[in-house]
């Protein structure tokens, strides 16, 4: 099996980055190995958000670890393996579980579990199995 290279992306803040997705605050984002990230993806990781090793996340996604709306601060957790369709909105304080599939155009507000299937306004888990 050929040995695929993969380093680390470099990012500043508030910056596209080479792939065109965008992060306030990266000090605060722990980025695993293997990840991609679609184009025009915000991340605003001022309280913290972590992404695990092979997750993969659709283009036009938010993720947020501060809500300006309703004020809501949290640390994101996207767990090794974890898959986030197009469009998705994860909001702060929101855990996604390791292997979970998250459905595009879904509105996360609650922690997803491990090798669940999820989509929705408010997302909700529909499906568990392996991925």
């Amino acid at each position: 099996m050929k040995q695929i290279k993969w380093r680390k992306p470099v990012v500043k803040n508030g910056k596209l980055t080479k792939w065109n997705w965008l992060v306030q605050y990266p000090e605060k984002l722990h980025l695993g190995k293997f990840v991609d990230i679609g184009a025009f993806t915000y991340i605003q990781a001022r309280f913290g958000v972590t992404i695990g090793d092979h997750v993969q996340i659709g283009s036009h996604v938010s993720i947020y670890s501060h809500s300006t709306i309703d004020d809501k601060k949290g640390s994101v957790l996207i767990k090794n393996g974890a898959r986030i369709g197009t469009h998705t909105t994860i909001m702060p304080g929101v855990t996604i579980g390791e292997n979970a599939l998250i459905g595009a155009y879904s509105f996360v507000t609650r922690d997803i579990p491990d090798n669940m299937v999820a989509y929705g306004v408010p997302a909700k888990p529909v499906q568990k199995g392996t991925l």
